[in-house]
């Protein structure tokens, strides 16, 4: 039996980030912890990219266009959808998590959910920094581990 682990060594690997303004009280907290997490595992500030986009609902795209790039080794989203009075927290997080998705499935590059949804502003807060830690991390960590994953899985065949 052989086992696959990816690990947190990161170093001379690139990352792209794909942040949305909406809510940026958060969102810049979310990218705080996420370029925290990416320095601490040997991630060098210049192989980081940084693209702000309005909202959670536009992350897939910019998310897809930075996977397929093949400039990347992982792409982390970020981004915080908090519950209003109407369905729209609904539509907005659906599409962002599927899209997100989409994105990795369609390039064959991680692309990392690091978006909170969230019933209160002060979950959001809790959640990127406060008592429930960084989840801008946690989404940065995944990316790293998810990239030396892949490097150990076999390549795709050729069509």
């Amino acid at each position: 039996m052989t086992e696959l682990r990816g690990d947190l060594h990161a170093r001379g690997r690139r990352f792209a980030i794909a942040v949305a303004r909406f809510n940026e009280l958060v969102t810049r907290k979310l990218l705080r912890g996420a370029l925290a997490g990416l320095h601490a595992n040997g991630v060098a500030e210049e192989d980081v990219d940084v693209a702000w986009v309005p909202g959670a609902f536009e992350l897939p795209l910019v998310a897809r266009r930075l996977a397929a790039s093949r400039t990347y080794d992982a792409v982390i989203c970020l981004g915080a959808v908090i519950r209003g009075e109407t369905a729209h927290f609904e539509l907005v997080a659906a599409q962002a998590a599927a899209g997100i998705r989409e994105a990795a499935d369609a390039t064959g590059v991680p692309v990392t959910f690091g978006v909170l949804t969230t019933e209160t502003l002060e979950q959001a807060l809790d959640r990127s920094g406060g008592k429930h830690g960084n989840k801008g991390w946690d989404a940065a960590a995944a990316a790293i581990e998810m990239a030396s994953l892949l490097e150990q899985l076999p390549k795709e065949a050729e069509p």
